[in-house]
């Protein structure tokens, strides 16, 4: 890991997934999660302040990186919600089988290099009747716009965490033994069209 990885990425990637809209998006997905809930893909906490603090009984929040663990400290000093960090990536979730209500999953899927297993594991921690909530930005439906995702993915994936621009979420979870319960779209106001193209909604193991 180079400097820039330890000590600007962090950063960066906290600040822009913290940009007005796309906490709009996180306003409208997090409260949705009940009960015992696994976050993958935690950051520096960003959803904290949507939870609905009623619903969650406990919350699993799995976060591969160190730096981000450290950015999280505040918001988690701020919430009532009983916070279990997990330091491990979205491919090695360290939970039995069947023992979470809700999984909340927002702007990780375009990192995670495996992100098949990834949803394997997801499925396999979910209890009978629970529910994915994911928001993604993802591969858009503009033949021009998703032409520049494919041009510029290897470039912006460098310097934003190894994001994808052009992964194509709806497929991605059907593929990885998911249902969609509901989803929406559309590019959000504000933010550049290569990285602004989001898909929230419910999703149930098929």
């Amino acid at each position: 890991m180079n400097f820039y990885q330890r000590h600007i990425e962090p950063a960066v990637v906290s600040f822009a997934c913290g940009l007005k809209p796309i906490a709009k998006q996180r306003e409208k997905i997090a409260p949705r999660a009940r009960g015992v809930v696994l976050e993958v893909g935690f950051g520096s906490g960003l959803n904290l302040p949507f939870y609905d603090a009623s619903r969650v009984e406990k919350l699993f929040a799995l976060e591969p990186d160190e730096a981000m663990r450290r950015r999280a400290a505040r918001r988690l000093a701020q919430t009532p919600i009983e916070v279990e960090l997990i330091g491990a990536p979205g491919e090695e979730i360290p939970l039995p089988d069947q023992s979470v209500d809700s999984i909340l999953i927002t702007y990780t899927m375009c990192t995670i290099p495996d992100v098949a297993r990834a949803l394997a594991g997801m499925r396999r921690v979910l209890k009978p009747g629970g529910e994915l909530y994911f928001c993604e930005h993802g591969r858009a439906p503009d033949p021009g716009v998703a032409r520049w995702q494919d041009r510029l993915n290897g470039v912006w994936g460098a310097l934003a965490g190894g994001c994808r621009l052009n992964r194509d979420i709806p497929a991605i979870l059907k593929d990885g033994g998911f249902a969609l319960a509901s989803v929406e779209e559309m590019y959000l106001p504000g933010t550049p069209k290569i990285a602004g193209y989001n898909y929230w909604g419910t999703a149930r193991p098929a």
